[in-house]
């Protein structure tokens, strides 16, 4: 089934265009300067920047337009292919076509239907003229609109746009049905200055001599320590070393004993320490690598991005911290488990020689790192997992004590073979036979674990069931935000209370990590895909139903009656397991809304040493001082748009998920606060007709000092003498089009405004000021044309 697909959004993402703005005397680094040529230009020097800043906010991780990577000079020169790595009605897997992993060599890259941007190997000047990046720059010349104006609906932005991916030979016809389709896409356009360069490095050759990294002395020690410790020889050192391989081969490993700005990943390669890395390319970390391998710590070269950027720290601290957990007691491996189906599906089994109080611990030390993993997620369009999630809701852990797989070696070895995943068979009608086999597995299961938290001997759960460690630790309580195709996840619990709360045990932990990280295939067919989604949909309903166990009995039913309503009441019925109310809660409460009582008792009982979210739960908010500093005045204006419905405050229909504001003022400091816009479903249980589902009435806006995700939808420009004039404006919008006129026009930063790019990247810069570690580029592929 052959389908065109539009060069989604930026050739290069390419631009960077700035003006005056009275108002904001903050400047752009990059003068228009068309006279600034240069003689002998230089891919790492001169071009590298260019597409730093203006191509990988699009041109990034599996979303990439057309499969041009150009986070790293190796994906410019693979080129563009038009086959979709999305695609969901996919019968059968697609070849992966994973940079650095899945071929080296441009010839490597041809063979997989690649096909070059820059001007082929050739000295005539046909050639040079038939490159596709320099026609693609020249067009997007021509593409004058007026500043800060909404683009033309014929500009295809957006991922849901068809994308057509012109060969040098189709570029001609490209520009004639896609006269708005020239680079930079549905953006303001670059200066002189950078499309000079690129256009005279397109001329020169397009050279490009990659930089090998180059590592302090502390990074080299690092490495060889770490890779010492990942291929030592023993037989229980090599199981715990492959669970830990499969538990951080997403990461970007950091040194922080080195005082490092290198990231590294663990990988496996055919070749030992201190030779070269050969990477050993499977279609998942789980796959047999067909040959003996070595754990290898690679240094990531490409250029940093927000959205695939989960970054895991090592030190000393930690090695010791791993010794403890995994060697401290003397457990025993008689053999050294295989790459099978059936060991890949069950996790638990695979690895069930290590002690499971080892697995969990180590999950829950690093809880944030584990659940960014797979909802936010490097897949870079998560909807599979995000459609069956909240807008907003809290997650908590089951304390090991308290946790049945973790103490109870009978209740484990009954356990265990019911803990197979779905999504590994990838074939339609035996994925199908699969999934009904995985799912009767997962309801046996529930059955039984229902019935042993029932049991007799078991008291009732309470807050001490709660896992809490030392009252310190920021992986304790988490907040997961949804914003439709993507998510992100934030220490501490933040917002206002949320309509339902995750409690995961080890089981539902560690099969949601394996199910939607391990076990997935962003290149999979629909099945696997279908299945991934179901399964995360019964981790879900069962992590909810876990929490009721801390709610009275007699209000269990009815609360999760009003997270399922409508068609989700049949679905109660038929696919997930009943709520018990055969064993009461051991929390007393005093209250006729023990879910409200429950979130203030947890705030004070779990979460004592964390900053609680003055901001947005309602009646604290409105009770708290918010005088003092400029910020603390910027967020006791901004305060009064939080938590009110749609329908008493008519503008959070028209905010974008997620919005920025930025707030400068004289001096060119600048805040800037996060604002999301969280949307009432009356359930998430369904695969399709999400619209249907939607309560658009009851959305709210939620309020974040600082940026909480990777996607911006829209920025908001404000000086902090108009706070309160732009919070009123808000507070008297009744409808989409007074939004547009009254507040767009006057604050908003549209892709077309003359300083979109210095904006823009006030957000990266942001971070790096703030969290330098977790700091990357942002993405903009999905900001709106409001």
């Amino acid at each position: 089934m052959q389908r065109k697909y539009l060069m989604l959004a930026t050739l290069a993402g390419i631009i960077f265009s700035t003006s005056g703005n009275a108002k904001d005397n903050t400047k752009d680094s990059i003068k228009d300067d068309a006279k600034n040529t240069l003689k002998d230009i230089v891919y790492q020097q001169h071009v590298k920047p260019i597409f730093d800043k203006k191509c990988v906010v699009c041109h990034a991780c599996f979303d990439a337009p057309c499969q041009l990577v150009l986070t790293h000079g190796k994906g410019l020169f693979r080129g563009a292919n038009k086959q979709p790595i999305y695609d969901s009605l996919r019968l059968t897997p697609a070849d992966t076509t994973r940079l650095f992993i899945d071929a080296d060599s441009e010839h490597q890259w041809r063979e997989k239907d690649f096909f070059s941007v820059l001007p082929e190997k050739t000295n005539t000047t046909a050639a040079v003229n038939a490159s596709i990046l320099e026609q693609l720059l020249l067009m997007g010349q021509k593409n004058k609109i007026k500043p800060n104006s909404r683009l033309p609906e014929d500009t295809g932005i957006g991922l849901s746009r068809k994308n057509v991916c012109p060969t040098a030979e189709e570029i001609s016809d490209y520009e004639q049905t896609h006269p708005h389709g020239g680079m930079p896409l549905g953006v303001v356009d670059l200066t002189n200055a950078e499309r000079q360069t690129l256009l005279d490095w397109i001329k020169q050759g397009a050279v490009y001599t990659p930089d090998a990294a180059k590592l302090s002395t502390t990074e080299q020690q690092a490495v060889q320590l770490w890779e010492q410790y990942l291929n030592r020889k023993g037989l229980r050192e090599q199981i715990v070393a492959r669970w830990l391989y499969e538990h951080l081969f997403l990461a970007h490993l950091h040194f922080s004993d080195a005082n490092s700005k290198q990231f590294f990943q663990v990988v496996r390669s055919s070749t030992p320490p201190g030779k070269t890395i050969r990477h050993i390319a499977t279609r998942r970390p789980n796959d047999d690598p067909g040959k003996s391998f070595f754990y290898r710590l690679q240094p990531v070269q490409e250029t940093i991005v927000h959205k695939t950027h989960i970054v895991f720290t090592l030190n000393k601290q930690r090695l010791e911290d791993i010794n403890q957990l995994f060697f401290n007691s003397d457990w025993k491996i008689d053999r050294l488990p295989g790459y099978t189906d059936a060991e890949r599906a069950n996790p638990f089994q695979t690895f069930a020689p290590i002690p499971a109080s080892a697995r969990y611990g180590f999950m829950l030390a690093h809880a944030a790192y584990f659940v960014q993993t797979y909802i936010r997620g490097p897949v870079c369009r998560g909807q599979i997992a995000t459609d069956v999630i909240r807008d907003q809701f809290w997650v908590l852990f089951q304390a090991p004590q308290s946790d049945l797989y973790v103490t109870s070696a009978n209740y484990r070895k009954r356990a265990t073979p019911l803990m197979d995943i779905a999504g590994v068979e990838q074939d339609l009608l035996d994925g199908a036979k699969t999934w009904m086999t995985v799912k009767d597995q997962y309801m046996r299961y529930t059955d039984m674990r229902q019935a042993a938290y029932d049991h007799n001997n078991q008291t009732g759960a309470t807050f001490a069931d709660i896992w809490r460690r030392d009252g310190t630790d920021k992986n304790v309580l988490l907040t997961v935000f949804r914003h439709y195709d993507n998510a992100s996840v934030s220490q501490g619990l933040i917002g206002d209370d949320p309509l339902t709360l995750w409690w995961l045990d080890y089981p539902l932990f560690e099969r949601g990590y394996y199910n939607l990280v391990v076990n997935f295939d962003v290149f999979g067919s629909v099945s696997h895909q279908a299945q991934t989604r179901l399964y995360f949909d019964l981790i879900r309903n069962d992590a909810e139903r876990n929490f009721l166990r801390l709610m009275p009995a007699k209000s269990r039913q009815t609360l999760i009656d009003n997270w399922y309503e409508g068609a989700a009441q049949l679905k109660l019925l038929t696919s997930y397991q009943t709520v018990s109310n055969k064993k009461a809660s051991g929390i007393r409460y005093k209250s006729d809304n023990p879910m409200s009582e429950f979130l203030d008792r947890l705030l004070n009982n779990v979460a004592e040493n964390q900053q609680p979210d003055i901001i947005n739960r309602r009646g604290n908010a409105q009770q708290h001082d918010f005088s003092g500093t400029a910020e603390h005045q910027n967020i006791q204006s901004l305060r009064r748009i939080v938590s009110q419905p749609a329908n008493t405050l008519p503008a959070v229909k028209a905010f974008p998920e997620v919005s920025f504001i930025r707030v400068f003022n004289a001096t060119g400091r600048k805040e800037i606060y996060t604002v999301f816009r969280h949307r009432k479903h009356s359930n998430v249980a369904f695969m399709f007709g999400e619209s249907l589902r939607r309560k658009p009435d009851e959305d709210t806006l939620m309020l974040y000092p600082g940026i909480l995700a990777s996607y911006p939808n829209f920025i908001f420009n404000v000086s902090v003498d108009e706070i309160d004039t732009f919070v009123d404006a808000l507070l008297a919008v009744k409808n989409e089009q007074a939004f547009e006129k009254n507040i767009i026009t006057r604050w908003g930063v549209r892709r077309t405004h003359p300083r979109f790019w210095e904006y823009f990247h006030d957000l990266t810069a942001y971070l790096e000021e703030r969290s330098p570690t977790e700091a990357g580029v942002l993405d903009m592929s999905r900001y709106e044309n409001l």
